[in-house]
């Protein structure tokens, strides 16, 4: 502590007081007033701090300005303020500094009691402004399990906007890197919601702006995130080629020793797009890698910005998704059966999957249950005005080449309906 007092090395400070007390880095983010994942960045040396930074986690941490300095005669006075950290008073006690560097070092500290200019026009910058830009998309996120998503386009697109200008005005600020991050999720959310109404050029958009603003934030695994979104996303869109390279960059980018909820959902999404291109091999090993992946003892909390952790469930939809992409009928069967064997997804999501379902149905001969499952996803869509759920179910439909049964009819019938703005009849079994 000594050593790092002496060069200003802030990294192993703050992690020697968080050591030392016992903390947490959540505990300790709370104790300075930064965001976990800026402490993370500090303990990790990814992010430096400015005079004025260094100033702030002294005083929050109870460190006196004296002692920084590693006085060099006299007795320490007795503190004022609560008991400090064991790592910083053994490091006031310390013998055999450099009384050179003790100088230089006590220039710098001194330097940071004075009180700096904020930038022009960004005075209500500070460590709440993400934390709030990121509660109003979470809101939003909420709202989008009960609500189509075309009543919240609008008010997503203004908070992007909101969060664009925030960010113009964080950029030289100790807060850029947080407020970046926040602006991607709004980015990435607004991406969804028009992937959801059918307009692809906007979602495209939208989900480059999530992958710029993650990198200006500096966080890999969110730029992470987002790349393998956009990956996903073009996948989805029927270009498996150029949504596996996406999600082959986003993998290079992610490097060999990320979390392995990060590790499993960035192979599945690989799966997807190999079994798009008809590489079932290659498709097999990606899902065998999420199942590893997905087993591991520290699979348990998972990282930022994911929500939940990946587990067997997840990875048995994903598995689905491949067969169904591979024409195997039987496999995609018995893994939506594992998928569906715990929570339910949400209403938009389980639509889509009840489609691809159909198709594997379809595909193994069983016309009846195909149809009731698209005319069921058919009904969640026109409940949500979801184009992409009715787009499914319309590709769904012709793809179909069996006989005209009665099932077909119906579901003809509701897609009608739902074109000409009728009411669209029930399904029939």
């Amino acid at each position: 502590m000594a050593a790092a007092l002496a060069s200003c090395d802030m990294a192993a400070i703050v992690e020697a007081i968080r050591l030392s007390c016992g903390w947490s880095q959540a505990e300790l983010a709370r104790s300075v007033g930064y965001s976990q994942s800026w402490v993370s960045r500090v303990v990790n040396g990814q992010q430096s701090l400015t005079l004025d930074q260094v100033r702030q986690v002294a005083h929050r941490l109870d460190i006196p300005v004296h002692l920084l300095r590693f006085a060099s005669s006299g007795p320490i006075p007795a503190p004022t303020a609560p008991p400090r950290p064991a790592a910083v008073r053994a490091a006031g006690e310390g013998k055999g500094a450099d009384p050179t560097r003790r100088r230089d070092f006590g220039k710098a500290v001194a330097m940071t009691a004075l009180p700096l200019p904020a930038a022009p026009g960004c005075g209500d910058i500070d460590e709440t402004t993400a934390l709030t830009l990121r509660a109003i998309t979470g809101g939003q996120r909420r709202l989008d399990a009960s609500s189509p998503a075309r009543d919240l386009a609008k008010a997503a697109v203004a908070h992007l906007e909101l969060s664009g200008r925030t960010l113009a005005r964080a950029r030289r600020t100790p807060f850029a890197a947080d407020v970046a991050a926040a602006a991607s999720e709004a980015a990435g959310f607004a991406a969804w919601l028009h992937a959801d109404m059918g307009d692809a050029g906007s979602a495209r958009s939208y989900y480059r702006t999530a992958v710029e603003r993650a990198r200006q934030s500096g966080h890999g695994l969110l730029d992470v995130y987002m790349l393998g979104s956009l990956a996903s996303f073009e996948i989805d869109a029927e270009d498996p080629e150029l949504g596996l390279t996406l999600a082959v960059e986003a993998g290079r980018r992610m490097g060999d020793d990320a979390h392995p909820t990060a590790q499993a959902w960035l192979a599945c999404v690989r799966a997807l797009g190999r079994a798009g291109m008809g590489d079932a091999a290659a498709a097999h090993r990606e899902i065998a890698r999420a199942e590893a992946a997905v087993r591991r003892p520290d699979n348990a909390a998972p990282p930022w910005p994911w929500v939940f952790a990946f587990d067997d469930a997840k990875v048995a939809g994903y598995r689905a998704l491949a067969a169904v992409r591979l024409r195997r009928p039987g496999d995609a069967r018995t893994a939506f059966s594992d998928a569906f064997g715990g929570t339910r997804p949400g209403a938009k999501q389980g639509a889509v999957l009840l489609v691809e379902l159909a198709t594997a149905h379809a595909d193994a001969g069983d016309v009846d249950e195909a149809f009731r499952l698209a005319s069921e996803a058919l009904r969640t869509g026109a409940a949500f005005r979801s184009e992409r759920i009715i787009g499914r179910v319309r590709r769904f439909r012709r793809g179909y080449r069996g006989p005209r049964a009665r099932c077909v009819s119906a579901l003809d019938e509701q897609l009608t309906a739902l074109l000409t703005g009728g009411s669209p009849p029930a399904g029939r079994g």
